[in-house]
């Protein structure tokens, strides 16, 4: 029971929220690129945070359902359809026993999610069913989907919700998504290394648009711009430490190195700033091709956007709970 897949897409994997508690022995954390689609995906369709969902890459997969299903599909402008029938982004939808959903190309973004309620049925390794790809672990059989997979679906939560004819009429109001951008600004906080650079190239980074080039992908983006240069005397190489989703690095070439949801645990390159957390939803729906700026922000306004955002999917969750509470 669950999903045939008929076309994987082109990176089509499971994520929840990521591995935790593994770091000090060299295992990444993965999880969603774009955290705040995942929580509203599984928010849609009445699962908890950490349940895992489908992440596709500028193109979706064509599935066919074998059995009635209640999904929810948020991230980038990814038009999917029912036997034709073009279903709603960011709100709940059902599918039924036959069916065959296909999700196209992204036309704005890059990532989106698939949610079902109950949740996608993998085996969890370290506490977790996201995909590390690299390692072979979680997920579908440590890998991307291909055609022919089966993917199972638990049947916790699989209620009158998907019984009835109508899920119910939450929705993400387009008030509290993140402003998905193909050239955002982004906000960040100082790295610990800053002060190593020069003063030509601290003004340099904040003032310039960084190319995020073709050679990106979920381990970190690489990003091309007027080169960055340390100050005389410098070494390029540092004592590695603790590098976590968000960090840039600048390596040698002085061109950085923005770490993505499956970076390694460690780095040796000196850091110049961090993406605030609110913002990693905004930098993982920019396509290869597309610009990155950045804004630096107190500590506390990182904080304050983080809480903020965190409200906004906690009331939303409380919106569909009401909704079910009433209707269901």
């Amino acid at each position: 029971m669950g999903f045939e897949v008929i076309k994987p897409g082109l990176l089509s994997t499971l994520q929840d929220e990521g591995r935790y508690g593994y770091r000090k022995y060299g295992v990444i954390t993965s999880g969603p690129m774009d955290f705040f689609a995942h929580r509203a995906a599984n928010v849609l369709v009445g699962n908890t945070a950490n349940t895992a969902v489908l992440e596709m890459t500028l193109l979706g997969p064509i599935l066919v359902a074998h059995e009635d299903m209640l999904l929810a599909l948020c991230g980038a402008e990814m038009e999917a359809d029912v036997d034709g029938i073009r279903v709603p982004l960011w709100r709940p939808f059902l599918i039924r026993k036959g069916e065959k959903l296909s999700v196209h190309y992204a036309i704005k973004g890059c990532r989106a999610y698939l949610a079902v309620c109950g949740g996608f049925e993998v085996k969890s390794v370290m506490g977790s069913k996201s995909t590390y790809l690299r390692a072979g672990i979680g997920g579908h059989e440590g890998r991307a989907l291909q055609a022919g997979d089966h993917v199972a679906v638990s049947q916790t939560g699989m209620d009158t919700r998907v019984k009835g004819s109508i899920p119910h009429s939450g929705s993400v109001s387009a008030f509290i998504r993140p402003g998905y951008k193909d050239n955002p600004v982004v906000r960040v906080v100082r790295g610990k290394e800053v002060s190593l650079f020069t003063e030509a190239s601290r003004r340099s980074f904040f003032a310039q648009y960084f190319l995020v080039t073709p050679q990106s992908d979920r381990m970190g983006y690489r990003l091309q711009g007027k080169k960055l240069e340390l100050s005389k005397g410098i070494p390029h190489e540092i004592i590695s430490e603790a590098v976590v989703q968000g960090t840039i690095q600048v390596p040698p070439s002085g061109q950085p190195i923005l770490l993505m949801a499956d970076c390694q645990t460690t780095g040796g390159y000196p850091r110049i700033a961090h993406i605030i957390t609110a913002d990693l939803p905004l930098v993982a729906q920019v396509k290869p091709g597309g610009t990155l700026r950045f804004r630096e922000v107190s500590h506390r306004e990182a904080q304050e956007q983080l809480l903020l955002q965190a409200m906004d999917l906690r009331l939303l969750e409380a919106g569909v709970r009401a909704w079910v509470r009433d209707h269901g």
